[in-house]
């Protein structure tokens, strides 16, 4: 089991997708995502731009690992593909990819594509992996998340909050104290709102 903490300089809904039931990491992070394995927990905190370091977004426990193309078919994940004139959930959804009959990337029109058409940019970023993560325990406070303690933010001259690149080495006895502070918080699932979805409409 390890644990991936990493810091989300943004915070939409998209990456990770808290709704509707699961949580799922499918753009973004792709050496993440090209290294997790069911077991492991992936843990998002807060930047320093935003004012918010030191703040728990959300914590997932990785349940299964699939395909791109396994997602966009899956449908128990339809209802994450995006649909801009919906509503900021379905906005703001993250099942995007799927390869053409010739084996080219498609972009849905979403969150991470330009206005006329794919965000050539973000599909080679995000395509560095075409592994999506999967979490049914998980818990997403996005603006509302608690403050980490500061035991896990020097332990041992350790800090569960990783930098600008992600981290998955901890200090011994780190990442499993984390864990049992963070799952202690009692409530799972989708407990509030994206700290950076607009406050209107």
């Amino acid at each position: 089991m390890k644990v991936y903490s990493y810091v989300l300089d943004h915070d939409f809904g998209f990456a990770p997708n808290p709704f509707f039931g699961v949580c799922t990491l499918a753009t973004c992070k792709p050496k993440i995502r090209d290294r997790a394995t069911r077991g492991d927990w992936i843990v998002g905190t807060g930047c320093a731009k935003r004012k918010r370091r030191g703040k728990l977004v959300y914590y997932m426990r990785v349940g299964d690992v699939i395909t791109y193309d396994q997602y966009w078919n899956d449908p128990r994940f339809r209802s994450k593909r995006p649909r801009l004139n919906g509503n900021k959930m379905q906005a703001f959804g993250d099942n995007i990819y799927r390869r053409s009959p010739t084996g080219e990337w498609l972009q849905e029109n979403s969150f991470h594509s330009l206005p006329h058409g794919p965000n050539p940019l973000n599909v080679n970023h995000d395509t560095g992996s075409e592994r999506v993560l999967i979490g049914s325990e998980f818990a997403y406070w996005g603006g509302s998340g608690p403050t980490i303690p500061q035991e896990f933010r020097d332990w041992n001259g350790d800090d569960i909050c990783a930098g600008r690149f992600h981290r998955v080495n901890f200090a011994e006895g780190l990442a499993e104290a984390f864990l049992e502070w963070a799952r202690s918080q009692g409530q799972r699932g989708q407990i509030g709102t994206p700290a950076d979805w607009p406050r209107s409409g």
